[in-house]
C-alpha cells in the first residue's frame, strides 16, 4: 500500500477489494502532479483550448506536448511507481521497461491500465527471483547478477507486453462496443453507465469514448444534427459530484486535494483526475454509475445531444458542442448527474462520520511507511 492512500485493516472480501483499490490508487496518487500538468497543457493549448498553440497542443500536424505526455510520460510514471511499490527501485526500473512494450504495442492508445497490470507483475517476478538467489551469489558478482537479471526480465516482459496487453485491451473494447450497440438498439441507453463508469475508472475512458461512442455518434449526428452518444462518457457531472463529496466528507488528509481536482476535472475536462479517488474507495463506483445513468436518462427524456464529441470533456467544450438553444437543457443533465453522484457518494462515505477519528491513524501510518521506505 502506498503512503498516499489510507491503510486498510480487517479481513474478508470488502477489505480485499479496498486493498486492491488502494494499491491501484497508490500507483496514481504520487503522480497526480503530472496529471495536473498534462491537464493544464491540454486545457490551455489544444485547438479548442483557452490559448490554442499548435507546437504545444499538437494539432495541425505538430507532435506537441499533449500526445507524448499521455502516451508515454504518464504510463511510464505509473509503471515505475507500481513496480517500486512491489520491489523498491529495482522493481520500478523493470516496471518502466515492461511498460514501454505495452505502450508501443498499443499503437497510440494511452496504456494506463496496461501499465497498472504489467509493471507490478514484472516487479513481483523480479522480487521472487531475488528471493530465490539470496545468499547464493558469489561475492563480487552481486551487481552483475542484479543488472543482468533486471535487464533480461525487463526485456522479456516488454516483448510479452507488446504482444499481449494490446490485444487484450482491444478485445475489451470490442465487447464494450457490442454491449453499447445492444443498449442503443434496445432503447436501454441509461444502462450503459454500468459498463462505462467502471471502464472509465480503469482509465479506459479515451478508448471507450473515441473507440466506441465517437464513431457511432458521428454517424447519428450526420443524420440528425446531434447525438446523445457524445454525452455518455464525457458528462463531467458524475465526477464533479464525487469530488465535491470527497472534499466535504472524504478522509481528512485528502480533502485538501479535491478543490484543485475539481478545477482540473470540470473546467479542464481531465476526468482522469478523479479516478484515483474512486480507486481509494471502490464502493464510490456506485455513485458514478447512478450519477452517469441519471444524466443519460435526463438527456433521453429531454432529447439532448451534442453536435460532436467534446474534447476534453470540460464544461466549456460541452457548451461549445451544444446545439443552439439547448444549453440550459444540457446544463440540467450535468446538474442532475452531479447531484445524484454527490448524494450517493456522501451516503457511501457516511457523510464524513468517523473520518476525524481515523485521520490521525491514517497520517501516522503514512508517515511510518514513508520513513520506512526512506531508511530501506
Amino acid at each position: 500500500m502506498s503512503e498516499y492512500t489510507p491503510k486498510v485493516t480487517g479481513t474478508g472480501a470488502k477489505a480485499a477489494v479496498q486493498r486492491f483499490g488502494g494499491f491501484l490508487a497508490g500507483m496514481i496518487m504520487p503522480n497526480i502532479g503530472a496529471f495536473i500538468a498534462w491537464g493544464l497543457i491540454t486545457a490551455i493549448f489544444i485547438e479548442v483550448g483557452w490559448w490554442p498553440v499548435a507546437q504545444l497542443g499538437g494539432f495541425d500536424g505538430h507532435t506537441g506536448l499533449v500526445g507524448p505526455m499521455i502516451t508515454y510520460l504518464l504510463p511510464l510514471l505509473i509503471g515505475y511507481t507500481g513496480g517500486r511499490m512491489v520491489h523498491g527501485t529495482r522493481g520500478g526500473v523493470v516496471g518502466a521497461i515492461a511498460t514501454v512494450g505495452v505502450i508501443v504495442g498499443a499503437e497510440g492508445t494511452p496504456m494506463f491500465l496496461g501499465a497498472m497490470i504489467i509493471a507490478p507483475l514484472t516487479a513481483w517476478l523480479l522480487k521472487k527471483f531475488d528471493e530465490a538467489i539470496e545468499g547464493r551469489v558469489a561475492s563480487g558478482f552481486e551487481m552483475l547478477i542484479d543488472n543482468f537479471s533486471s535487464g533480461i526480465l525487463g526485456a522479456a516482459m516488454a516483448v510479452g507486453g507488446f504482444y499481449s496487453i494490446g490485444p487484450v485491451i482491444r478485445t475489451l473494447m470490442q465487447w464494450a462496443e457490442s454491449g453499447v450497440g445492444f443498449l442503443v438498439d434496445s432503447r436501454l441507453l441509461p444502462l450503459a453507465s454500468i459498463v462505462v463508469e467502471p471502464g472509465k475508472v480503469l482509465f479506459l475512458n479515451n478508448a471507450i469514448n473515441h473507440g466506441v461512442f465517437t464513431p457511432l455518434g458521428a454517424a447519428q449526428s450526420a443524420d440528425q444534427g446531434k447525438s446523445i452518444l457524445f454525452m455518455i462518457e464525457t458528462n463531467p457531472g458524475p465526477g464533479l459530484g464525487i469530488l465535491v463529496a470527497f472534499m466535504l466528507f472524504g478522509p481528512i488528509a485528502l480533502r485538501a486535494s479535491a478543490p484543485a481536482a475539481i478545477v482540473i476535472h470540470f473546467l479542464g475536462g481531465i476526468h482522469e483526475i478523479y479516478f484515483p479517488y474512486i480507486l481509494m474507495k471502490p464502493r464510490l463506483i456506485l455513485a458514478a454509475i447512478l450519477g452517469g445513468g441519471m444524466g443519460v436518462l435526463t438527456n433521453v427524456i429531454l432529447g439532448n445531444g451534442l453536435v460532436a464529441s467534446p474534447a476534453p470533456g470540460s464544461i466549456f467544450a460541452y457548451m461549445a458542442m451544444t446545439p443552439r438553444g439547448d444549453h440550459l437543457l444540457v446544463l440540467l443533465s450535468i446538474l442532475v448527474a452531479a447531484l445524484v453522484s454527490f448524494f450517493v457518494a456522501a451516503v457511501l462515505m457516511g457523510f464524513g462520520r468517523g473520518e476525524k477519528d481515523d485521520a490521525a491513524g491514517e497520517l501516522s501510518d503514512a508517515e511510518l511507511s514513508a520513513h520506512t521506505k526512506e531508511s530501506a
